[in-house]
């Protein structure tokens, strides 16, 4: 029961923010100032003093970058054929619907995860996953979704904002600046070290409780078969695809954990940010977001348990 006792505590974290909204002990209003405090100060502050740390040979795994950015593209290219050529579906909601099956919540539940079962070396993988969702799928489907759109005017501020977006991340920036800093081979000053540990201890509470403190099982029974569809292709086909692709390319234990928990995770928060942008599908990704957080907790203890334990 190893697995279970390192996952269920995680988890539990997710259902008492559930409970604490559901009760009215904590308003639901405050999860949105969690979710930013966690996204802004904790998760950067956890990346930056993690990454600075690693040896610059370390750095750069391309099998992780390719068995989990490659798993993620590919299931979002076949959900998004399937719904655009089977369905003949707009290329607005085909979109929605590919995304909805493979752009994951790795910052907000893998890293944190993994981070509490694992320690720091897992923070690198999970914090490289973050960065290529951040940087690769998000603006996919922000490109995507405006051709769907149809509209030529705007265009070029809408790309000026979508590059300045990407860049001002913070996920992406402290992943730089650790880069920078790992790179440049200079140690952290232990006072520094220690203010940025206390930052970064705060991640796992604050982003798991924000998580189940915004949850909302409304418009799960409407979207049922396509939820329940987009939730098996989310949990199910793409942490196995990410986990073939990672045993072909012969990634190590670790990192082949890293990658498949990554994949695994519910579906994240951002594609319901991009569907009330758009205006396309927002109760089906709210009830998906749901729904994979529900049974991601069943869904995770199983690779957990199947997959070989780091070295």
């Amino acid at each position: 029961m190893e697995v279970a006792d390192l996952v269920l505590p995680v988890f539990a974290i997710i259902v008492t923010g559930w409970l604490a909204g559901w009760l009215g002990y904590v308003s639901r209003s405050l999860a949105d100032g969690l979710v930013h405090f966690a996204y802004n100060v904790a998760m950067p502050a956890l990346l930056v003093v993690t990454i600075a740390q690693e040896p610059a040979r370390n750095l750069l795994e391309w099998r992780f970058l390719l068995a989990f950015g490659g798993g993620s593209i590919l299931c979002f290219v076949l959900v998004f054929l399937a719904i655009r050529l089977g369905w003949r579906r707009d290329l607005a909601g085909s979109t929605i619907y590919g995304m909805t099956a493979a752009m994951t919540n790795t910052g907000f539940v893998a890293l944190p995860i993994l981070h509490s079962i694992y320690g720091q070396p897992a923070v690198l993988p999970a914090a490289i996953a973050t960065v290529f969702v951040a940087g690769v799928m998000f603006p996919l489907a922000v490109v995507l979704l405006e051709a769907g759109r149809g509209d030529p005017h705007d265009g070029k501020p809408r790309s000026r904002k979508l590059a300045r977006q990407i860049l001002l991340n913070p996920m992406v920036l402290s992943t730089l600046v650790g880069l920078a800093w790992a790179v440049a081979g200079l140690p952290i000053p232990a006072p520094l070290a220690a203010y940025l540990n206390i930052f970064a201890a705060a991640l796992t509470p604050c982003a798991l409780f924000a998580i189940g403190l915004g949850l909302s099982l409304g418009g799960i029974r409407t979207n049922l078969k396509a939820t329940a569809a987009l939730a098996a292709i989310k949990l199910l086909a793409m942490p196995l695809v990410v986990y073939g692709l990672c045993v072909a390319t012969g990634l190590g234990p670790l990192y082949t954990i890293a990658a498949v928990v990554c994949a695994a995770v519910p579906t994240a928060k951002t594609v319901y940010i991009l569907a009330g942008e758009y205006k396309v599908k927002e109760e089906l990704v709210a009830s998906s977001v749901s729904i994979t957080t529900l049974l991601s907790v069943v869904t995770l203890l199983g690779w957990l348990y199947v997959l070989p334990g780091p070295v």
